[in-house]
């Protein structure tokens, strides 16, 4: 037989897959299989992509592999991981990296199965804890832990277990050891299973309908706090009762930690979980428990989409609004179009739920609507704080519900979409602004640690106290982060605690849940932070939510932009009035009549994906077109500029259909001058792919071309 193995290696220009001659003695080796291969040299790992009976080179050319892995991947996975790397312009090798095992390295794997010495009672054990022989404390002690449970000698003490096994009373054995990840819960309160509404009953009984049917794509559009978890578990629940297997996308896996709690409290040890603040260890073991079938449920972020469940039933994809779907490294999938495409060829339910929805999920996927809240409440009343001609971060409007919030003993959500003190600093006397060295970007102000940093490259130096240019000691700081706000709320509402959650304030590992679980301890306090503050919390005492700055995000110069900032105000205004004293939300802007802000302050999703969706028609931007964006990166100026333009070249000659903007400087990165080219085709169908494989040639070509040696390339289909 013939194995066809795609090399592990990260060459752009490397055509594959390869040919290997499998021996007798690796005749399980199939679709899936992990190969230690010889190749230029070196011993690589390889993924087996297909098995045939001939090969077109000459079977004395052909070679062995050097070593079988005793583990693979399902051959559904194979053909995913080459999907996406063909779907998103990458390589097959960086396709398939994305569904290997944890702890896999291009050599082969890094991480294995822990084994211990376990000991278990025998019969004889029981008889003698029963009194029919004399036994030590200690030794009664063990025999007593052991009833209940195999344990691990070594928790127990070799010497008792030793003189235990001497007598007969014990057994031990070197078992599997499993390194269990802890599930940590805020939030994760309430009934084993809430009485559902008419809402989520008519949800619930058309997820159903597909499950039997055949499989589906829906989108959960819910208010927030309309209960879309419930619907969550409950379609779980009626999944494994099928006999088949769930998984759960959250964005970002330490920021929902209500989802994992709430669903192990549901589903116990059928629920493993996969993520990167995992060890090696504890990924691998969870990543083989699905793999086996001994966990039916997989919850994680994006790339949990790959998990090797067995008979995949459902995929839920919560907040699927959230733009960390979207993977920032080579391949740059979109982990809610690879779930699509899972569920399709698995024959399972796609389930993507949120307040706010994309409008590519709008208008793409079949919709079920839950308007209303589960306790009956209407959602809180928002209010535009018009900011201009104010002084000062926070407007009067804002500083007496905050002190007001203070009195009473309640709670408040603050966001502000930027951390730091100060976004820039200059000098009064020349105009210097103080500018990353290697990005063309300005230093962000971080007073605590008395730095200034760039927020790309994390180059950083201290604060200056006068100008190098000038000597001027008059340095100003403009703009406000959440590190200001920080001290502005203390001095304020003192001694009211103050809970900061941003990139600075929250690290480390387990710093976000920390900082989440002492706020939601708290009687009463303000969580004040980034974006991180209105995903998906669950505070029901909360009674004020207070967005700064809001319309910043609307100048950016993205057509997404307006979308992205409906979705930030009326995902943090969900966060408010969830419990028996309701809420309200204030909202900060310079532009009241910013069309994105007036339908968040209705909770009118619907007008804005509306309006939304005729503006990009018109334009003809995603979901009515596909973007490709190429960006060209060199340490030096110019050769980054000709690779752009050679692509350009090589793009309008292969597909002259589409639309070319571009090649156009881009601002410098981590010492890199860029260059980048967009590609905008038509959303679906062959002219779509035609374009795709276009970008994916051209791209192989200049990668291969010596002459563009310097010039790193990357790919992004449907940039974010």
């Amino acid at each position: 037989m013939i194995a066809k193995v795609e090399p592990l290696t990260t060459a752009r220009a490397l055509r594959g897959p390869f040919d290997y001659r499998v021996p007798g003695r690796m005749a399980d080796v199939g679709v899936g299989s992990m190969l230690v291969v010889p190749f230029a040299g070196r011993r690589l790992l390889g993924v087996v992509v297909e098995m045939a009976d001939r090969s077109e080179v000459p079977a004395e050319r052909l070679v062995e592999p050097l070593e079988a892995l005793d583990r693979g991947v399902p051959a559904e996975l194979v053909r995913l991981g080459l999907w996406v790397a063909e779907e998103y312009c990458s390589t097959p090798a960086r396709g398939l990296a994305l569904v290997l095992p944890p702890g896999t390295g291009t050599s082969g794997s890094k991480v294995g199965i822990r084994r211990a010495l376990v000991a278990s009672i025998t019969s004889a054990g029981r008889a003698a804890l029963a009194g029919e022989e004399r036994l030590g404390e200690r030794q009664r002690a063990v025999l007593a832990a052991l009833e209940a449970t195999p344990m691990p000698a070594a928790e127990l003490g070799h010497g008792t277990v030793r003189s235990l096994e001497a007598r007969g009373l014990v057994t031990v054995s070197n078992a599997e050891r499993r390194r269990r990840p802890q599930i940590e819960g805020v939030g994760a309160r309430g009934p084993a299973e809430a009485r559902l509404t008419a809402d989520q009953s008519r949800s619930l009984a058309r997820i159903e309908q597909l499950l039997d049917d055949g499989g589906g794509h829906l989108l959960l559009h819910g208010a927030t706090g309309s209960g879309k978890t419930e619907v969550y578990l409950r379609a779980v629940a009626a999944t494994l009762e099928r006999g088949r297997s769930a998984v759960v996308l959250v964005p970002e896996i330490a920021l929902t930690p209500q989802t994992a709690g709430r669903f192990e409290q549901r589903f116990g040890d059928q629920v493993a979980v996969l993520h990167s603040k995992l060890s090696a260890g504890e990924r691998h073991d969870e990543w083989l428990r699905l793999r086996r079938g001994e966990a039916r449920v997989c919850i994680g972020p994006r790339s949990a989409v790959f998990a090797p469940v067995r008979d995949l039933g459902l995929i839920v994809i919560d907040e699927e609004h959230d733009a960390s779907y979207k993977q920032e490294g080579d391949p740059r999938y979109d982990a809610r179009r690879v779930a699509e495409r899972r569920a399709e060829k698995a024959g399972a339910v796609l389930l993507a739920g949120t307040a706010t929805p994309r409008p590519e999920s709008r208008l793409r996927l079949d919709r079920l609507r839950m308007p209303e809240r589960v306790d009956g409440r209407g959602l809180p009343p928002v209010e535009l704080v018009s900011m201009a001609g104010s002084s000062g971060a926070l407007h009067t409007r804002t500083r007496d519900a905050l002190v007001e919030v203070r009195r009473r003993g309640e709670k408040a959500i603050v966001l502000l979409n930027r951390r730091g003190w100060s976004n820039f600093l200059t000098c009064r006397g020349c105009g210097r602004a103080w500018e990353c060295p290697s990005c063309d970007v300005t230093l962000v102000m971080h007073r605590a640690k008395g730095r200034i940093a760039c927020h790309h490259c994390g180059h950083s130096e201290a604060v200056p106290s006068s100008c190098p240019d000038c000597g001027s000691l008059s340095v100003a700081r403009h703009g406000a982060g959440t590190e200001r706000i920080e001290a502005e709320l203390a001095e304020l509402l003192d001694p009211f605690p103050v809970f900061r959650l941003d990139a600075d304030a929250a690290s480390g590992r387990g710093a976000i849940l920390s900082v989440l679980q002492r706020f939601e301890q708290a009687e009463s306090g303000v969580l004040l932070g980034t974006q991180m503050v209105a995903k998906g919390h669950d505070f029901p005492d909360v009674t004020l939510g207070v967005v700064l700055d809001a319309d910043s995000t609307l100048r950016f110069p993205d057509f997404r932009a307006e979308e992205r900032t409906f979705a930030l105000v009326a995902q943090l205004a969900g966060r408010s009035g969830r419990g028996a004293r309701g809420g309200r939300v204030l909202v900060q802007t310079l532009d009241t009549d910013a069309r994105a802000l007036r339908f968040a302050a209705r909770h009118d999703a619907d007008g804005f994906l509306d309006g939304e969706l005729k503006r990009r028609e018109l334009l003809g931007y995603p979901p009515f077109a596909q973007l490709v964006r190429v960006v060209c990166a060199c340490e030096e100026p110019g050769p980054e500029a000709a690779a752009a333009a050679e692509l350009h070249a090589r793009i309008a000659a292969a597909a002259p259909s589409v639309r070319l903007l571009g090649p156009a400087p881009l601002f410098r990165l981590k010492g890199r001058d860029r260059a980048q080219l967009f590609v905008k085709a038509p959303a679906e169908g062959p002219e779509r792919m035609a374009a795709v494989r276009a970008v994916r040639h051209a791209v192989e070509a200049v990668a291969a071309d010596r002459s563009y040696r310097g010039v790193v390339l990357s790919v992004d289909v449907d940039p974010q």
